[in-house]
């Protein structure tokens, strides 16, 4: 038998704390034929959008600069939150933000031996649920907006 459902506040508030405190999203893009691609990236998130990397000639890195969106998920699938998302191509970061992503993620793309892009992700919908019980009131953001 699972919990009683949180309110959308308390997943907010759960959903904010995991922005805060995880460091690794996976990113969901697609090519512009349609080929899907998967992988997990590091981030940070500066309480309006989450910042990743990746190399501009990987499948994830031209796809988020071809389509200018993405989903993210973090998670598992018992505490999931589904982000979709605006994407931003950020050719270079001031050496404080980049050293704020590198102390929190825990990696440096400064320092890789392939050259890194940046991608600022703008959320535009938000979704929290853990069990089918929370599947109504899912919908934390629409349109760039909290709903609580």
């Amino acid at each position: 038998m699972s919990a009683e459902p949180r309110s959308r506040a308390q997943r907010r508030k759960d959903t904010e704390y995991r922005l805060t405190h995880d460091t690794d999203v996976w990113v969901a893009s697609a090519s512009a034929d349609g080929v899907p691609h998967l992988v997990p990236l590091s981030f940070d998130w500066d309480g309006e959008a989450l910042l990743a990397a990746t190399p501009p000639d990987s499948p994830t890195g031209r796809n988020l600069a071809a389509s200018g969106v993405a989903r993210l998920a973090l998670g598992h699938t018992r505490d999931v939150t589904m982000i979709d998302g605006e994407v931003e191509v950020l050719d270079a970061l001031t050496p404080e933000r980049a050293d704020l992503f590198a102390e929190r993620s825990g990696f440096d793309p400064r320092a890789a031996s392939a050259p890194y892009r940046w991608f600022r992700i703008v959320p535009r919908r938000v979704q929290a649920w853990r069990e089918a019980n929370e599947l109504p009131g899912r919908d934390l953001m629409r349109d760039g907006r909290w709903l609580a």
